[in-house]
């Protein structure tokens, strides 16, 4: 019988120090080996998921194929492995606490006393190897979020002693990424954070068998060899993880220090092929060296923290690549559109080759999106409308060429004359805010003859959603007459996908969500091409006809 093996990622020192892209970098390096892997995250919160935590809490919050709302950790997943995850590959406190809670009241603990140990861990454990029942990877990485010592991580530290155990020699690895802060003062690198942080791991149980060490600065031979002597691993499972250009040089790096050879030593894993990232690297060198380079403006609520628009960015990343272009982001905060003088508004978007209203929930800031859309659109500067961007831009069309005075979404003004964005009857029964969301893949059809017809060169496409309200159908002539088309419908419910202008260069809006399928191996046409319309669209100062 297949039996998958697996590979734990705990952090210690402090947080932030990169789990999730050594993961990622991990896992690509042993899949270009020719092993199928895939990457889950544990996160200690105790939140069931962070659909309903604001983005400044947790930055963005990454949608599955099967709906689920994940971790951002899981898009970098899905951005360098190239394979879909889904529900199972991310756990929360929360879900563990439900289920084991569920059960008990369902008496299925015929009336013992439910314990962190052995219930918890159980159902931890249960959901770590879920995704190795189905026979399809041979590793599992799974990062455990948080820092070693958090009161939080204890029952997932002591879940993976406990299958350290049971899974036996040579069937689990457990890597620990840690810290080497540099002292300026004494111009050296301390180890004793390392130390420190493996002994509080050590207290739990658990050994480390590979330390990946973040430094600003290479690590010698002898501070390797201080490392492996005080640490009980060694010297050659002392790995350095050296602050990179880009994430993207992480694998390249991992390579260079052997991390997967060493991985598959202590896994016992033999007859693979050698590590194979040319393909990789062509991308790294394309991006480092890019022909020509465009700016590019995004609009949104939240751009204070960038990881808030974390899978955007990155899909503006392999649309430049693709395009051989550097394309310089300028954030811009919707709220500040909103009282800047028309004058300043003007240079500010002016000076961009292209802007994309971003995704977002509530009425905060939407006045500013609007003014920026309807700048763009009568400049004829290439525009890509995501979610709350789309519904923005059939409010601005409404209001600015319709003459559809205040028409609004019922999200923000419910009693609007004219509800353009709305629920859509039968769009789902209840509207408490749980169940109403369009979440996951959904199919689209494509018209003929139209934008995107041409971008995705295929009439039947599916996409991501993560929303709750629709365009409302029945505005759609008067949209269609005065140029703004439906190019877009899901078949099943009608509902409208995708808009764009047909007398405008490159206005596009999406309900959809395309960022979530964007990957290093597989930029999205969307962007690929809304990034060489930022390109090649010369400007033009003249209005857009409006029909009033």
């Amino acid at each position: 019988m297949h039996s998958c093996k697996y590979v734990f990622v705990t952090g210690g020192v402090a947080s932030s120090l990169g789990k999730g892209i050594i993961s990622a970098s991990l896992g690509k390096l042993l899949q270009s080996r020719g092993l199928q892997v895939t990457i889950q995250k544990l996160d200690p919160y105790i939140n069931i998921d962070p659909g309903t935590m604001n983005p400044y809490e947790h930055g963005e919050c990454f949608v599955t194929e099967d709906g689920a709302e994940t971790d951002l950790d899981l898009g970098h997943y899905e951005r360098f492995l190239n394979v879909y995850t889904s529900q199972a590959n991310n756990v929360t406190t929360g879900k563990i606490y439900q289920t084991v809670i569920d059960r008990e009241r369902k008496g299925d603990y015929l009336g013992k006393t439910v314990q962190v140990i052995p219930h918890i861990t159980d159902e931890i454990k249960r959901r770590i190897k879920l995704l190795g029942e189905d026979g399809k990877y041979d590793i599992i990485i799974t990062e455990i979020g948080g820092t070693v010592g958090d009161i939080e991580s204890l029952p997932y530290i002591e879940a993976v002693r406990q299958l350290k155990y049971e899974l036996g020699s040579g069937n689990s690895v457990v890597i620990h990424l840690t810290l080497l802060p540099h002292l300026k003062t004494s111009g050296e690198l301390k180890t004793k954070p390392t130390q420190n942080s493996v002994k509080t791991l050590l207290e739990s149980g658990v050994q480390p068998d590979i330390l990946a060490c973040r430094t600003e600065l290479p690590i010698n031979e002898d501070i390797k060899n201080k490392i492996a002597l005080y640490c009980n691993v060694e010297s050659e499972a002392v790995i350095e993880a050296i602050d990179a250009e880009t994430i993207y040089d992480v694998p390249v790096l991992m390579k260079k220090e052997q991390l997967d050879v060493v991985v598959l030593k202590k896994l016992k894993i033999s007859g693979y092929n050698e590590t194979d990232l040319s393909k990789w690297e062509e991308f790294l060198y394309k991006f480092k060296n890019p022909t020509s380079n465009t700016r590019i403006g995004i609009v949104g609520k939240y751009v204070e923290l960038k990881d808030a628009y974390k899978s955007i960015a990155e899909s503006i990343i392999h649309a430049g690549v693709k395009n051989e272009t550097k394309v310089e982001l300028t954030w811009i905060h919707s709220e500040d559109l909103e009282d800047m003088p028309q004058e300043e508004m003007e240079k500010l978007l002016g000076d961009l080759n292209g802007v994309l209203v971003a995704p977002g929930f509530g009425s905060r800031g939407i006045e500013g999106k609007l003014r920026a859309i309807k700048f763009v659109r009568e400049k004829n500067i290439p525009f890509l409308g995501i979610c709350l961007g789309m519904q923005c831009a059939v409010i601005e069309f409404a209001r600015n060429v319709l003459g559809f005075e205040n028409a609004n979404s019922t999200e923000f003004n419910p009693s609007t004359r004219y509800p353009v964005i709305d629920f859509m009857e039968g769009q789902n029964e209840d509207i408490h805010k749980g169940g109403t969301m369009r979440l996951g893949s959904y199919t689209c059809k494509i018209q003929e003859g139209t934008k995107v017809r041409s971008i995705y060169d295929k009439e039947t496409i599916t996409e991501r959603h993560r929303h709750r309200y629709e365009f409302n159908n029945e505005y759609i002539q008067a949209y269609e007459k005065a140029g703004m088309i439906a190019s877009g419908i899901n078949p099943d419910k009608t509902l409208v996908e995708i808009v764009e202008l047909t007398s405008h260069p490159w206005f596009v809006g999406v309900q959809f969500h395309p960022e979530y399928k964007s990957t290093v191996m597989n930029p999205h046409p969307l962007f690929v091409k809304f990034v060489n319309a930022a390109l090649t669209v010369k400007r033009e100062t003249v209005k857009s006809p409006t029909i009033v």
